[in-house]
């Protein structure tokens, strides 16, 4: 097969392992998630850039990440779907819009969320997953320690796993796996470290893209978890 990069796909000794389409933002929780589908499938990683003011620094974990756990060029999409900043209603995606940076969470659905991204992110994830034979998607959602996104609860993935079943050929099997759903960050920290997943490569600062803020609800989420487990984060902080 062959794809909007132009390289195939190859084997190599993973013939006999399913294919798993992993959601790799770059981030803490995508990089586990992918450390966790690698212990039984083959990774194929897609990177979705939609407009946020990280982007490039992501872009870099992403193919990081990637070239740590070996993945070929023709398992790697990336997916501009920059419409959604031109939608706007995130801190993420528009400059007028201050990301907090006071080191404590915002109440109720806090200004980075991005409204309905998870499902764009999906659509894609299903697209690609349905055309090279994967047998799941796996997204690295966390609902009981996250930032209250509407997407991110388990109750969201139930419905889409309808919309799948309802929306794609009779004969594809396409599961949607989120491993993170009910753990806690300073759980994922641990699982990350038990499969010695690179959490150096990490970035999950939503306003800088040289030091990481420390300040911004992603980054607070992090250090927290980092530090509810005992365990140094790897990464700079300014």
């Amino acid at each position: 097969a062959v794809y909007e990069n132009g390289q195939g796909m190859t084997t190599g000794g993973e013939a006999g392992l399913p294919l798993a389409v992993v959601a790799l933002s770059g981030g803490l929780d995508s990089c586990v998630t992918a450390a966790i589908a690698a212990q039984n499938s083959r990774l194929a990683l897609l990177h979705v850039t939609y407009g946020q003011r990280t982007a490039r620094r992501e872009r870099r974990a992403f193919d990081d990440i990637a070239d740590f756990y070996r993945v070929p060029p023709g398992r790697r999409l990336v997916a501009d779907i920059a419409y959604l900043a031109r939608i706007g209603g995130s801190s993420l995606t528009d400059p007028g819009v201050a990301v907090a940076a006071t080191g404590a969470l915002e109440q109720g659905i806090p200004s980075t969320y991005v409204p309905f991204r998870n499902t764009h992110i999906l659509s894609v994830a299903v697209s690609w997953a349905e055309v090279i034979g994967a047998r799941s998607i796996c997204i690295g959602a966390v609902e009981q320690d996250s930032s209250g996104y509407p997407d991110c609860r388990a109750a969201y993935f139930d419905a889409f796993r309808k919309l799948v079943a309802a929306g794609t050929r009779p004969e594809t099997e396409i599961q949607i796996e989120t491993p993170l759903i009910r753990m806690s960050k300073a759980d994922i920290v641990r699982k990350g470290i038990e499969l010695e997943a690179p959490l150096h490569l990490t970035w999950s600062c939503y306003r800088d893209e040289d030091l990481a803020c420390g300040k911004c609800e992603s980054c607070v989420l992090r250090l927290r978890g980092f530090d509810a487990a005992g365990l140094p984060d790897p990464i700079p902080y300014g």
